[in-house]
């Protein structure tokens, strides 16, 4: 194996949420702790990894933010296809709880179910519904995050515990098998974890840059899923999802 090679195999190991071992490392690709040693110090170089006492872990920043414009032009193609995929999921007479985020609401503006009620806590998803006749649209309320349009709070906690609905489709900053489901915000984890708790079926949207990464707050262990909706995945990646019964639509 090439060295570049290597090195790359090593990054997806600790982007996918692993901490890694020199010593481990060394015996799986065959070459020595020295070598491996090096490997990791360029990928630290790079800002890709964080090296630790005898290995590394991910080079995350847990407090990063970023806006709805920032996230809004970024990954734009994959979230609309995502959008597409989630929209599917969506049947005539279907209850739906559509959080707030740049991918969901590409879920609002590709949704063609009729007498679907949504009930969401995002100020632009309700903008995007208020023109359909078929959907009848329920805002929570609630204090508006000016970085996200995310109405959070008591308020909004109060009135998502008032419905029970068929299926909730979730955003988060970061998916990982080791530290579950993340956002930077503690305030919107919250919001997200009473829209879960409400649900029958829970499905997360996240383009596939989410995966490996780990953010401030934890909305969920990845098993509470029920589905995962993203543009790609590996068929390793896959298969750790729904060894956790995390159903993964690609």
């Amino acid at each position: 194996m090439f060295a570049e090679e290597r090195k790359s195999k090593i990054a997806q190991m600790i982007k996918s949420g692993q901490s890694v071992k020199v010593s481990e490392l060394a015996k799986l690709f065959g070459v020595s702790e020295s070598t491996i040693r090096r490997d990791l110090a360029e990928l630290e170089a790079l800002g890709i990894i964080k090296r630790t006492h005898g290995g590394a872990v991910n080079n995350f920043i847990t407090s990063f933010e970023p806006s709805f414009a920032e996230k809004e032009d970024k990954f734009a193609k994959e979230k609309e296809y995502i959008g597409r995929l989630a929209a599917n999921m969506i049947c005539e007479g279907d209850t739906v709880i559509l959080d707030s985020g740049t991918t969901t609401q590409y879920i609002a503006r590709n949704l063609t179910a009729r007498n679907v009620t949504v009930i969401t806590n995002s100020v632009n998803i309700a903008y995007e519904l208020s023109n359909n006749d078929n959907i009848e649209v329920i805002v929570t309320g609630g204090v508006i995050r000016t970085k996200t349009k995310a109405l959070v709070g008591d308020i909004t906690q109060s009135i998502l515990r008032q419905f029970r609905v068929d299926k909730a489709f979730v955003a988060a900053n970061g998916v990982s098998i080791e530290f579950g489901v993340t956002t930077p915000s503690h305030v919107e984890a919250a919001i997200k974890r009473a829209m879960i708790e409400n649900a029958k079926e829970v499905f997360l949207v996240a383009d596939s840059s989410k995966f490996g990464q780990v953010t401030f707050s934890l909305i969920c262990p990845v098993e509470r899923l029920d589905y995962i909706i993203t543009d790609k995945m590996d068929d390793r990646q896959r298969a750790e999802y729904e060894k956790l019964g995390v159903k993964v639509i690609t």
